[in-house]
Parts: C-alpha cells; sequence; structure tokens
C-alpha cells in the first residue's frame, strides 16, 4: 500500500501549507516576525530581553522551512513510498520541532 492510497485530500491544500511556510519563514530569516513566534508574542517584555530576537527569528525560520520543504516532497513522492514512510515524515516534523525549541531556550538567550 502507498501514501497515495491512503491519501484522502486535495492536493491543493499541501502546496498552500507550503508556500504560507516558506513566506513566514522568509520573514523570520530577514530578521522581522519575531512576534509571529507561539510564546514569544505573549512573554513580558521581561522575558522578550532575554531572548535575542534575531537567533530566535532564525532558529524557528530554519525550522519552519525544513518542514515546509518536507511537505511537497512528501506530496511527490506519495506514489512510490509505501505508507509506513508518513510515520517517518511524521517523526522528522516532530524531531525538527524539538530541535527547536532546545535552540530557542538554549542558544537564543542572551
Amino acid at each position: 500500500m502507498t501514501m497515495k492510497e491512503l491519501s484522502t485530500g486535495p492536493d491543493w491544500i499541501v502546496w498552500v501549507v507550503f508556500f504560507i511556510l516558506v513566506f513566514v519563514s522568509a520573514v523570520l530569516l530577514s530578521g522581522h516576525g519575531a512576534n509571529l513566534i507561539a510564546g514569544y508574542n505573549t512573554a513580558t517584555k521581561e522575558e522578550k530581553e532575554k531572548y535575542d530576537k534575531k537567533k530566535l527569528g532564525r532558529v524557528v525560520g530554519v525550522g519552519l522551512l525544513a518542514i515546509a520543504f518536507l511537505l511537497p516532497f512528501a506530496v511527490l513522492t506519495q506514489a512510490i513510498f509505501p505508507a509506513w514512510v508518513a510515520y517517518v515524515f511524521l517523526g522528522v516534523v516532530i524531531v525538527d520541532c524539538i530541535v527547536m525549541i532546545i535552540l530557542a531556550n538554549t542558544i537564543c538567550r542572551k
């Protein structure tokens, strides 16, 4: 059984999410849009001063970019790969999120 046989939704949704993630990543990598990061935008002024805004944007931007390029890869190869590869993709996304959280709380602190 391939991933294509398990897919029930239209592929255009994945492409819309891909372009949104690439746009948000570009904004974050440019050093702007740190308020788009969940947790940072709700932090108090004292908590925000503990973090390097540009480094935090770069870490989250690169993490989102990795997820963004994994999505079209999954869609374009869904007819080739077996269904269990979807779990590998999910695992990569979860590991990427964990790495982003760890890096945001270590190297992004002032």
